[in-house]
C-alpha cells in the first residue's frame, strides 16, 4: 500500500483542503501517514498570504527532493496558494516536483498520482512534472469528504471558495479566483453525514464566509442567504454547535447581528478581522467600512448576546502607516477589549495592489507595533477569562489534552479552550466544568454535576 503524508501551512481553509485530500486518497486505497520518513509520497499544501509560510514550504521541498537520490519511486507535490501563485515558475527553484495542483484541483490528486504508481508497477513510464493550475467549474462541490477513520466531534466544513473584495494586501482574490457558492443543499448533507457520524459541532469556512450565495440566491423577507444558511443548519437534529470564519465586517447586517439571539445553536464567539483602526489606513487597504462602523457593530453584537467573545485579525507596518495611524489602531483594540487576535507585521505580497505602494515601514517599528498591541491583548484575554474563575462553563469535550494524565480539552461557548480532568467515554459530550484557573489562553476547572437535572447528572456520572 503506498503511504502518503500532507503537511499543511497556512489557514483552517488549507487545512479541510488537506483533509478532504486525504479522504479521497484513503477511498483510493492509499494509507495516510502521520510521518513523512515512512511516506513513499509526500504532499505540501501551501500558503501564499504571508511571505514565512512560503519559504518554510519551499525549504521544506528543497530537503525533500534529496530523497529522490537514494529512492527514484519517491513522489514529491506541491499544491495550494503558493502553487497557484507562482505556478510553473518554482520550477526553476524546484526542478524535482512531480506534481504542481492548484486550488481548483486538489481533487485531481488521486488520479495524478495513480499514474506514477502506474509507472512504478511497470505499466507506463514515469510522468513529467504533472501540472493542473486551470480553473474548474463547480470545483466549490469537490471540497466535501472528511476522514472516516476517527470521530470528528467539531468538524469544518466548506461552504465556499474564492472571494470577490480585492483588499490592496491580500493574494487571496488571485490565488482563490472569484466567489463560488454551494448549495445549501450540498451543505446541509455533508452536515447531517457528519452528525450520524457523531460529530456535535460544525465551523462553516468561506474566504469571506459572510458573502455566501450574494447576487445568486435572492433575499427572504430581509434575510440574506448566509443567514438562510445559518437557519437551516440550526435546524439540524442533532448538532449541538455552530460557528464560522471568517467574515467581513461589511457582512453584518441587521439579520447577521439578530441571528445571534434567536438561533440557539450559534454560539457567542465572532471572528471579526478589523485590520487598522484607522479610516485613511482602511481607506488605503480597500476596507470598505470606518472605524465608527466597526465600533456600531460590536455595540450590537454585544447587545444581542451580552457574553459574546470577539477575536480580530491586525496588520501591523502597512505601508504608509503614520504613528498616529497606528495609535487609531491601538486605541480601537483598547477600547474593545478583544478575547483574542492574530496580529501580523506587514510583508509585501507580490501581486497585490499594495506591493506597489512600497514597504516603507521598518522592520523595528513593525517589531514595537506588534509587541505593544500583544501586550494589550494579553491583559484583555487575561482579565475576561479571570471573570470566568468560579462560573460553570458549558464544555463540548474534543479529547486528550496534549499534557497532563487523564485531562481532556475542550471548549466552551466563547471558544475558550478549557483543560478538565475526565474520561474519553466524556468525549463528545456537552459537560458543565466549574473553572478554577485562568491564563492568557486556557481555561481548567473540574467536572460540576451540582446545578444540573438528575438524568444529566447521572448520565456524567456513569461515564467518569
Amino acid at each position: 500500500m503506498n503511504r502518503v503524508y500532507i503537511k499543511t501551512y497556512g489557514c483552517q481553509m488549507n487545512e479541510r483542503d488537506s483533509e478532504a485530500v486525504a479522504a479521497q486518497l484513503r477511498g483510493r486505497g492509499y494509507a495516510v501517514v502521520d510521518d513523512e520518513h515512512s511516506a513513499d509520497i509526500v504532499l505540501l499544501n501551501t500558503c501564499a498570504v504571508r511571505e514565512q509560510a512560503e519559504q518554510k514550504a519551499i525549504g521544506k521541498s528543497g530537503h525533500l527532493a534529496k530523497r529522490k537520490r537514494t529512492n527514484p519511486n519517491f513522489v514529491l507535490g506541491l499544491m495550494g496558494c503558493m502553487v497557484q501563485n507562482r505556478g510553473t515558475d518554482l520550477l526553476e527553484k524546484l526542478p524535482d516536483l512531480d506534481l504542481l495542483v492548484g486550488t481548483q484541483k486538489f481533487h485531481r490528486v488521486p488520479q495524478m498520482l495513480d499514474q506514477f504508481i502506474s509507472s512504478q508497477k511497470g505499466l507506463g513510464p514515469r510522468p513529467a512534472t504533472l501540472v493542473d493550475l486551470e480553473e474548474e467549474e463547480g470545483s466549490e462541490e469537490t471540497i466535501r469528504e472528511h476522514t472516516s477513520d476517527e470521530r470528528q466531534v467539531s468538524a469544518f466544513v466548506s461552504i465556499m471558495q474564492g472571494c470577490n473584495m480585492h483588499c490592496t494586501f491580500c493574494i487571496v482574490p488571485k490565488t482563490r479566483g472569484a466567489e463560488r457558492y454551494r448549495s445549501m443543499d450540498s451543505i446541509c448533507e455533508e452536515i447531517e453525514e457528519l452528525v450520524s457520524q457523531g460529530t456535535k459541532e460544525v465551523t462553516l469556512l468561506g474566504q469571506i464566509v459572510n458573502s455566501f450565495g450574494m447576487r445568486q440566491i435572492p433575499y427572504k423577507a430581509g434575510i440574506s442567504p448566509f443567514v438562510q444558511l445559518l437557519e437551516r443548519v440550526n435546524a439540524i437534529e442533532g448538532l449541538e454547535r455552530i460557528r464560522f470564519t471568517s467574515p467581513h465586517p461589511r457582512g453584518f447586517q441587521k439579520d447577521l447581528v439578530e441571528a445571534y439571539g434567536r438561533l440557539e445553536k450559534l454560539m457567542p464567539y465572532v471572528h471579526l478581522p478589523v485590520q487598522s483602526g484607522s479610516d485613511s489606513m482602511l481607506k488605503r487597504m480597500r476596507r470598505p467600512y470606518t472605524r465608527r462602523r466597526f465600533f456600531e457593530i460590536v455595540d450590537q453584537l454585544r447587545e444581542v448576546r451580552p457574553n459574546i467573545c470577539l477575536s480580530t485579525d491586525i496588520i501591523v507596518g502597512f505601508p504608509g502607516e503614520t504613528e498616529e495611524e497606528f495609535e487609531a489602531t491601538r486605541s480601537l483594540f483598547e477600547e474593545v477589549g478583544f478575547d483574542m487576535a492574530f496580529i501580523f507585521k506587514y510583508s509585501e505580497r507580490g501581486g497585490t495592489k499594495s506591493a506597489d505602494m512600497g514597504d516603507d515601514v521598518s522592520a523595528e517599528i513593525k517589531d514595537y507595533r506588534n509587541k505593544a498591541l500583544l501586550e494589550i491583548l494579553g491583559e484583555s484575554s487575561l482579565r475576561r477569562n479571570e471573570s470566568m474563575i468560579g462560573t460553570v462553563q458549558d464544555v463540548l469535550l474534543e479529547g486528550p489534552a496534549r499534557k497532563g494524565e487523564g485531562k481532556f480539552v475542550g471548549r466552551n461557548p466563547g471558544n475558550r479552550k478549557v483543560i478538565v480532568s475526565a474520561t474519553p467515554r466524556l468525549v463528545g459530550q456537552i459537560v458543565p466544568v466549574k473553572v478554577d484557573a485562568a491564563t492568557v489562553s486556557i481555561l481548567t476547572g473540574e467536572l460540576c454535576l451540582t446545578g444540573i437535572d438528575e438524568t444529566a447528572a447521572g448520565s456524567l456520572s456513569q461515564n467518569l
